[in-house]
């Protein structure tokens, strides 16, 4: 299956895409890894995605959409893939589609994980890391320390970071909204969208998509 998820900050994409690309034997392709990869391989398009990061600058367009052709490109992306970040706008989905076209294959389905967007402040501004380790991560609602700002797993200080402050949450919304909602319509006019409403435990909003997908048990 060849699929597109979207949703806004704090939907849970990326722990969806893991557990559906699992399920499914497709790939998880994120925008995150890609531009990871690419850096840390010291790839041409790495290079040049670096040079605009170091200098606090958005990476283009062009950039982005030739990262993803390219792992689109690979042996284990032939049969399937599931697109997490990408297209982010209205540009990179009209490439995306001008890519599918030329390859003769079409998109399968594009989730829409739907969450309300007070729950969406809740989840990001709600969230406390460790100091010592990022990957110890403390909820003050949904996962709260046996003692209030010190983590459980080894001791260090629990903080809020900068990008998980209610402001910038809702600022993110805001791109969110004039930036990626739109591609939203773009494929529903494909009649390619399937709203899962990502509220519940993971396994919940896994199962959900897997039913939407014709995968369901």
């Amino acid at each position: 299956m060849r699929i597109v998820l979207v949703g806004p900050p704090g939907a849970g994409k990326g722990t969806q895409a893991a557990y559906l690309a699992k399920n499914l034997s497709i790939p998880h392709i994120s925008t995150g890894d890609l531009f990871r990869a690419n850096i840390s391989q010291g790839t041409d398009l790495g290079k040049e995605a670096k040079s605009y990061m170091d200098a606090g600058n958005l990476v283009p367009d062009s950039v982005t959409i030739a990262m993803a052709e390219d792992r689109l490109d690979q042996d284990d992306a032939g049969q399937g893939f599931l697109l997490d970040g990408f297209p982010r706008n209205l540009g990179q989905a009209e490439a995306l589609d001008g890519y599918l076209k030329d390859k003769g294959v079409k998109l399968d389905a594009v989730l829409d994980l739907e969450v309300p967007e007070d729950e969406v402040v809740k989840r990001i501004a709600g969230r406390r890391i460790c100091r010592n380790d990022s990957s110890h991560v403390f909820h003050v609602d949904y996962h709260k320390p046996k003692t209030e700002g010190v983590c459980d797993i080894c001791g260090g200080d629990l903080y809020q970071r900068e990008d998980d402050r209610e402001a910038t949450v809702r600022k993110r919304l805001e791109v969110y909204h004039t930036e990626t909602e739109p591609i939203i319509d773009h494929y529903k006019a494909q009649d390619l969208v399937v709203t899962i409403p990502a509220l519940g435990k993971v396994d919940e909003v896994t199962r959900r998509a897997m039913a939407a997908l014709g995968k369901g048990e």
